[in-house]
C-alpha cells in the first residue's frame, strides 16, 4: 500500500522538526498531556493557543482526535499519539489496518505536525484487572505500526514504543533491586527487544502520588514532593533525595536485567491532584510540579548521570469525565476557562 506520494517533501521537512525536536530537549523543555475525558473543556484550537502562549512545546494525545491534529498544524509542538488500547487488538491482527491508521492519522499530517512518538497502548499488563485483555496484541501491534511507519520512510523521526507503569516493576526498593517478575518478564522482554532493535526509548507514568499514598508508612511526603533534606535512600554508591528519581531508576535497574541497558526512558506521564484526597491539595499539587519542572530541567538521576529526562507532565486539565478515583479528576495544571491553577513556569 503506498503511505504517501509526496515522501521527499515530507522527509524534508521532518528532518527540520527533528532538529528543532533536539534543540529543545536538549534544553529540556517540559510537555503536557492533552487529555479529553471533560465535557467543558476548551476547543483543540485555544488548547493549541494556550500552548503556545505558556511555552510548552510538546503534547501527548490520548487518541487522534482530526481537530486537534488539525490545530496543531504549523504550530511546532512535538507530539506523542496514542494507539488506544481498544484498537490494539485489530491492528495487531491486520496488517493493512496499521498501514491504514498510520496512513489517516500521521502521514496526512506529518508535512506540518511534529510527530516524535506513537505510544502503542497505555499501561497495559498482565497483572492489571483493567488492562490484561489487551496483552496479546501490544506487540503485534507495535509491528505493524513500525513496518506502516518504516514504508513511509519516517522510522528515522517518528518513533514506535508503548506507555507502560511503576508496577510494571518488582522489588523497586532500593532501586538497584528493581526487576520484572515471572508474570511480567513473559510480556514485557520482547517489547524491550523491540525498542532496542529500532532505536526507540520506553515511554513510562511515574507517579510519586501513587507510591506515596500507597505506603505511607514507609514513604515520607516530602520524599515524593522533592522537599525532603537530604539524603534519604543509599543505594549502594547512588543517594536518592526524592521519590521520583527512586521510581525512574528502579525501571533503569530492570531493564539492565533484561537487555535493555542501552534504552532511554521518557517519562510519559507524571503529575499530582489538587483534590479528592488528604494529600490532594492545591498546595502539595504546586510544590510537586513545580518542582519536578525545576528537577528535569537541570538534572538527573543517580543511575543515570548527565541523561536528561524527557517528561510529560499530566495533565492540562482538569477532566470532568473521568472515570475512577475523584483525585483522577483533577490533575489539571488549567481549569476548563484556560485559567492557570497553580502560576508556574514550563520554559
Amino acid at each position: 500500500m503506498t503511505l504517501t506520494r509526496n515522501k521527499p517533501l515530507v522527509l524534508v521537512l521532518l528532518l527540520v522538526f527533528s532538529i528543532m525536536s533536539y534543540l529543545t530537549i536538549g534544553g529540556q523543555s517540559i510537555g503536557v498531556c492533552y487529555g479529553g475525558n471533560g465535557d467543558n473543556l476548551p476547543s483543540p484550537s485555544d488548547v493549541i493557543s494556550l500552548y503556545k502562549s505558556n511555552g510548552i512545546g510538546s503534547m501527548r494525545i490520548y487518541d487522534p482526535n482530526p481537530d486537534t491534529l488539525q490545530a496543531l498544524r504549523g504550530s511546532g509542538i512535538e507530539l506523542i499519539l496514542d494507539v488506544p488500547n481498544p484498537h490494539l487488538e485489530s491492528l495487531a491482527a491486520d496488517a493493512s489496518a496499521a498501514a491504514t491508521w498510520v496512513q489517516d492519522n500521521v502521514v496526512n499530517y506529518a508535512s506540518d505536525v511534529s510527530f516524535r512518538y506513537i505510544a502503542v497502548g497505555n499501561e497495559v499488563l498482565p497483572t492489571s484487572d483493567s488492562t490484561a485483555q489487551y496483552v496479546n496484541y501490544v506487540l503485534p501491534a507495535m509491528k505493524n505500526i513500525q513496518s506502516a511507519i518504516r514504508s513511509a520512510g519516517l522510522q528515522d523521526q517518528i518513533k514506535v514504543s508503548t506507555a507502560t507503569y511503576s508496577p510494571v516493576v518488582s522489588n523497586p526498593y532500593p532501586p538497584s533491586h528493581g526487576s520484572f517478575d515471572d508474570g511480567v518478564s513473559s510480556f514485557i522482554n520482547p517489547i524491550i527487544n523491540f525498542l532496542v532493535e529500532n532505536d526507540s526509548p520506553l515511554l513510562a507514568n511515574i507517579y510519586p502520588y501513587f507510591s506515596y499514598t500507597g505506603d505511607k508508612q514507609n514513604i515520607q511526603l516530602p520524599y515524593a514532593l522533592f522537599t525532603a533534606q537530604g539524603v534519604q535512600v543509599q543505594d549502594e554508591n547512588l543517594q536518592y533525595q526524592n521519590l521520583f528519581d527512586a521510581l525512574l531508576d528502579a525501571l533503569y535497574a530492570a531493564l539492565e536485567k533484561a537487555g535493555g541497558a542501552n534504552l532511554r526512558i521518557v517519562v510519559s506521564e507524571s503529575g499530582w491532584p489538587s483534590e479528592g484526597d488528604t494529600d490532594a491539595t492545591v498546595d502539595n499539587a504546586k510544590t510537586y510540579y513545580t518542582n519536578l519542572i525545576n528537577h528535569v530541567k537541570e538534572g538527573s538521576t543517580p543511575r543515570r548521570p548527565g541523561q536528561a529526562i524527557e517528561t510529560y507532565l499530566f495533565a492540562m486539565f482538569d477532566e470532568n469525565q473521568k472515570g475512577g478515583l475523584e483525585t483522577e479528576k483533577h490533575f489539571g495544571l488549567f481549569s476548563p476557562t484556560q485559567e492557570s491553577k497553580y502560576q508556574i513556569s514550563f520554559s
